[in-house]
């Protein structure tokens, strides 16, 4: 498909697969106006929203469309975000009791079968991030007790031992407390994130498969289109989930040999988090797969500043299934976040975990190549944009990984 490249891009389409987030879609509508028109104030080009056409067979799910005039280009690009947060939302409809007990089989899973420690010769930042909810629950666990303990020795001053055991109640009361306000503390939520692979031990659960089959249709529905450039982008969770839909559509046939360039933008990816566990025998797969494909250009960007990701992790190498006879993708990149932010921005930011997991999407007050907006909207193709670039020298490539296996 390369030698089939444009000169430039008029039209292309993009294919969100956000990370593990039960929100609405319109959030990355909304983050995409105001970070876009930012990022246009900052560099000097027109990015302006619409709404997304609706009609023809590749109108897919929710969306919107981006008409721009950068780099003396003007190009239109229509936007669908693949949402599965229905099934992260189910993920998440556990109780109390449910989620302790959640907790208590992700960890086992992690520590028993060694996935934590290799995870750890990686990044420590993410390890940390994983480790957080299951620390903080068990906090506000002890914290309930404690409460209980203090009130019950309180009771027994005027009453009878037994007595004493009503104060237990507060434990419940204590722990619903901590829970209604999570928005606050993320516990529960990064618990079910994590406890999601972890129950099916890194397998993709079947509610999931279905749907990337759904996400693989919409993307294969674009390839017929006429469209420059089709473009995936994959964010956290997201990035995995988009290796595995591009994958099985390679294999599919479903990329015509003349059709619009395939491109594939994984950001802040956590593939890791999944591929090392052991029975992500259909991701490793995936992976051994994509990265030797010449259908497609592959660039993965992370920042070293993004705790929650992998940063500069190559997911293929690291997960111990780059092909003894070399590979082509991904192309490895640095957001470099404390070159791109400024100095104050940064530290704005820098504390701000979750925002920084954010920060690919968002805008840079000092860009450098990476522009999330000029590689969405822009006139160039995600390969003419970053062809010739070398991959950072600071990538990770330990084939670390104790699960290397591709079938079960």
């Amino acid at each position: 498909m390369a030698e089939q490249m444009p000169k430039n891009v008029r039209r292309r389409r993009v294919f969100y697969i956000p990370g593990y987030d039960p929100i609405h879609p319109r959030r990355y509508r909304e983050l995409y106006r105001k970070e876009g028109a930012a990022q246009a104030a900052l560099s000097g080009y027109s990015v302006s929203l619409a709404p997304k056409a609706t009609d023809g067979p590749t109108s897919g799910p929710y969306g919107w469309r981006v008409n721009a005039e950068i780099e003396g280009g003007a190009t239109t690009s229509e936007f669908d975000v693949l949402v599965w947060a229905d099934i992260v939302r189910g993920s998440m409809d556990l109780g109390i009791t449910a989620t302790y007990l959640q907790l208590a089989r992700t960890a086992w899973v992690y520590i028993a079968s060694g996935a934590l420690w290799r995870l750890m010769r990686l990044r420590k930042g993410p390890v940390i991030a994983a480790l957080y909810p299951v620390v903080f629950l068990l906090v506000q666990l002890l914290l309930a007790l404690l409460a209980a303990y203090g009130l019950a020795q309180l009771i027994t001053l005027w009453l009878p031992a037994w007595a004493g055991l009503a104060a237990l109640a507060i434990v419940p009361l204590l722990l619903n407390w901590f829970k209604k306000r999570d928005n606050k503390f993320f516990a529960y939520y990064l618990m079910h994130d994590y406890a999601y692979s972890a129950s099916t031990r890194g397998a993709h659960p079947p509610e999931l498969s279905a749907r990337m089959a759904e996400f693989q249709a919409h993307i294969a529905a674009a390839l017929r289109s006429d469209v420059d450039e089709v473009l995936i982008v994959g964010h956290s969770s997201g990035a995995h989930l988009a290796v595995s839909v591009l994958a099985n559509l390679l294999r599919a046939d479903d990329a015509p040999e003349n059709g619009p360039v395939l491109s594939f933008l994984s950001l802040g990816q956590v593939v890791p988090m999944v591929s090392f566990l052991p029975d992500a025998h259909e991701l490793r797969a995936d992976l051994a797969y994509l990265c030797q494909r010449d259908e497609l250009h592959w660039v993965d960007v992370t920042a070293p500043g993004d705790g929650c990701a992998f940063a500069l992790c190559d997911p293929v190498a690291v997960s111990g299934v780059a092909p003894d006879s070399g590979k082509r993708w991904p192309l490895v990149l640095s957001a470099a976040f404390t070159q791109t932010l400024s100095p104050k921005r940064w530290k704005e930011l820098r504390w701000r975990f979750f925002r920084l997991h954010f920060q690919y999407l968002c805008a840079f007050d000092q860009p450098g190549d990476y522009d999330y907006f000029r590689i969405t909207a822009g006139p160039k193709t995600l390969w003419q944009r970053f062809e010739g670039r070398a991959p950072s020298k600071s990538r990770i490539e330990a084939p670390v990984n104790k699960f290397t296996s591709v079938t079960p």
